[in-house]
C-alpha cells in the first residue's frame, strides 16, 4: 500500500518533488518547495483520503523545517511532507483553509518558532503567557 501511495504522489507531483526518503516500509518523507505545500496537502487530504496527524516545526539553525505528517490509517503508512523556509523570514502559506485540523498546530508553531502562516484565520497566542516578550520564540536555538 505504501508503494501505491508514493506512486500516486510521484505521478501527480514528479516535477515538484525535491527528494524522497523511505525511512521504513511504511514511513516516507517527501521534500517540496514551500510554495507547493498547499497543493500537495490538498491532494493528500481531499483526493487520497490522508488524515493530517500533526505538523512539526524544527529550527535547524540555518532554516526552519516544517513537516506535515499524513496518516493513511488502513495501511499504517505515514507520509511526511517536508519543506525548509528562510529563518530570517519564516513564512509559509497556511494549510488551515484546506485542513481545518491544522489550525491549532500552526498556531503552536507560529508561537514557538515565529513562523508566519499566511492566510491563517487566527494566529493568536495559544500556549505562552500574554506578557511573553514579542519576537522571542522558545523553540528557536539562538
Amino acid at each position: 500500500m505504501a508503494e501505491e501511495i508514493l506512486a500516486r504522489i510521484k505521478d501527480k507531483f514528479s516535477k515538484k518533488i525535491l527528494r524522497v526518503f523511505e525511512k521504513s516500509p511504511r514511513r516516507i518523507y517527501i521534500d517540496f518547495d514551500s510554495k507547493d505545500i498547499p497543493q500537495v496537502v490538498s491532494f493528500l487530504f481531499r483526493e487520497m483520503g490522508g488524515r493530517l496527524a500533526t505538523a512539526t516545526g524544527i529550527d535547524t539553525r540555518k532554516n526552519i523545517e516544517i513537516l506535515y505528517h499524513f496518516s493513511f490509517d488502513s495501511s499504517g503508512t505515514i507520509v511526511s511532507l517536508r519543506t525548509l523556509i528562510d529563518k530570517n523570514n519564516p513564512e509559509i502559506e497556511s494549510v488551515t483553509p484546506i485542513v481545518k485540523g491544522a489550525e491549532w498546530i500552526e498556531r503552536e508553531i507560529h508561537e514557538l518558532l515565529g513562523v508566519n502562516f499566511r492566510n491563517h484565520p487566527n494566529l493568536k497566542r495559544l500556549l505562552l503567557f500574554e506578557d511573553w516578550p514579542e519576537g522571542k520564540y522558545p523553540l528557536r536555538r539562538e
